[in-house]
């Protein structure tokens, strides 16, 4: 039987840039035994070490999600069928992740009630007219918008159209939680900041922006990490949450949340040309943890950051979250619930797959075992990673651009694990080059190398240090971190190098 897979962006890399992946196959369990011999790069992406898909990818037949199927992988396939694997993305960009513990939010605090009159006034009368003349919103459906409040979790990619939006429409409270400030980097895609606020914080600039498109709206903000010490307390007095957030421990922060408060999370990811969209935790649909049990592995799905994303990409996931939280605060249209929607901006398609709760769920299933907030962050393998990630042998810029100049011998051999694209921004003329994702299966091409000294580079020095400790358990020793990677060259050496 001839069977198509359509391959997501986050993993075309793997398969020389194809899409759709077409292959002979008479079962899903053999088309994805096919495609990973067709392709080996894609084994460790979908497989764990037992040979069992990953619990953070979803294969779906058609539309349906095969883990409900009867016969599960082994569902036999006609000529001519599409599977379409669905990893989770991690939406964002290289902001800071929370810490392990946190403490209170700075700045606005949450009111029980907008704290103010939710009639309509002359002036709003005019500017929601055209919501106004709209059968199924009207004017009670307006004042419904006024009397209403949503936390958005993130001021950034998701964030910006989403307050834009979400604001413009009247929505009477809107909380904000965020600790970033405003970068360069952020202003090709986060259109509520500018170049005014950049060095602020993201905080402020949302809120001017918002002050300046609709004073009418309360603006609510917290100047802290999303956290497991603080959540329940800042969201307990919203209406609805939506996830805005750039990073897994966060997003199963604001899934659970959603579920102990009793309040419906309107999630989004993005990366690079693709995007998804659902609405996890009301009474009669799944939430986060029914589509993806655990996150995956540190370093496994790059950040917008290392990938990339196409700038209006949020603008379009934001834009549909947007909407799904207006249907919810009106009681209008069918809504999310029990389906993910998934955007190829590439291909300009949508896609709907059809989302079942988990029986066996932690959270919501038939018998939980989370009961109160955990530490994500630990959840996510992130703790051991931070700790493993400072135990690392490093080399400064300083030390590598002497020992480079110096000549006699002791030049150390440069190896960049960043992805080609960033070659082409900024490099250090490096002597070899293998992407991180490739190096567990070109190790053979560093073996010569194995008598010197060898220094890894990346973007920050993140994926760098990753790369050593792949390196040290194959048996390097002469191997060391490049401190700060190119950005702390570019600072310290060579101000001339683009940062990105």
């Amino acid at each position: 039987m001839s069977v198509s897979i359509s391959v997501p962006t986050v993993l075309r890399r793997f398969t020389g840039d194809q899409t759709t992946v077409t292959l002979d196959a008479a079962t899903i369990d053999e088309a994805l035994k096919n495609l990973t011999a067709t392709h080996p790069a894609l084994q460790k992406h979908l497989f764990d070490g037992d040979g069992k898909l990953r619990s953070f990818v979803n294969i779906y037949l058609g539309q349906q999600d095969v883990r409900h199927l009867p016969e599960k992988y082994h569902t036999a396939l006609d000529d001519g069928a599409q599977l379409t694997i669905v990893p989770s993305i991690a939406g964002g960009s290289d902001a800071p992740l929370p810490p392990r513990s946190s403490g209170g939010a700075r700045g606005g605090q949450a009111a029980k009630s907008n704290g103010h009159d939710t009639s309509l006034t002359t002036q709003e009368y005019r500017q929601y007219s055209r919501h106004l003349l709209l059968p199924e919103v009207g004017v009670e459906g307006q004042k419904k918008l006024k009397q209403s409040s949503v936390l958005v979790v993130g001021a950034g990619g998701l964030g910006s159209p989403l307050l834009a939006y979400l604001s413009a429409a009247g929505v009477g409270r809107i909380g904000i939680v965020d600790a970033d400030v405003v970068d360069e980097t952020n202003l090709q895609r986060q259109i509520i900041h500018g170049r005014r606020t950049v060095g602020l914080p993201k905080l402020l600039s949302a809120r001017d922006f918002i002050k300046n498109l609709n004073p009418h709206v309360q603006v609510e903000t917290y100047e802290t990490f999303f956290t497991a010490e603080n959540a329940l307390d800042i969201a307990a007095s919203y209406d609805l949450l939506i996830d805005g957030t750039d990073n897994f421990p966060t997003r199963y922060l604001v899934n659970d949340v959603s579920y102990f408060l009793k309040k419906r999370n309107v999630y989004g990811s993005i990366y690079r040309f693709e995007g998804q969209a659902s609405v996890f935790c009301d009474p009669d649909g799944p939430c986060y943890r029914c589509l993806y049990p655990e996150p995956p592995p540190p370093g496994l799905v790059p950040s917008c950051a290392e990938g990339g994303v196409l700038g209006v990409l949020p603008g379009i996931v934001g834009s549909i979250q947007a909407n799904e939280a207006l249907k919810l605060l009106l009681g209008i249209g069918t809504p999310l619930v029990g389906t993910l929607l998934r955007f190829d901006a590439l291909e300009l398609s949508f896609k709907r797959f059809e989302l079942r709760k988990d029986p066996d769920c932690p959270l919501c299933g038939t018998h939980p075992t989370i009961f109160a907030p955990i530490d994500y962050v630990q959840f996510c393998g992130l703790g051991e990673e931070e700790d493993a990630l400072t135990q690392v042998r490093e080399m400064t810029v300083h030390e590598l651009h002497a020992r480079r100049l110096s000549g006699n011998g002791s030049r150390p051999i440069v190896l960049d694990v960043r992805n080609a694209e960033e070659l082409a921004i900024a490099r250090l003329n490096e002597d070899v080059h293998i992407p991180l994702a490739e190096l567990d299966f070109r190790l053979d091409e560093l073996e010569k190398y194995k008598d010197r000294d060898l220094v890894i580079s990346c973007r920050s020095g993140v994926r760098s240090a990753r790369a050593w400790h792949q390196l040290r358990t194959a048996g390097f020793e002469r191997i060391y971190n490049l401190e700060g990677g190119i950005l702390a060259w570019a600072d310290a050496i060579d101000p001339t190098l683009p940062k990105y």
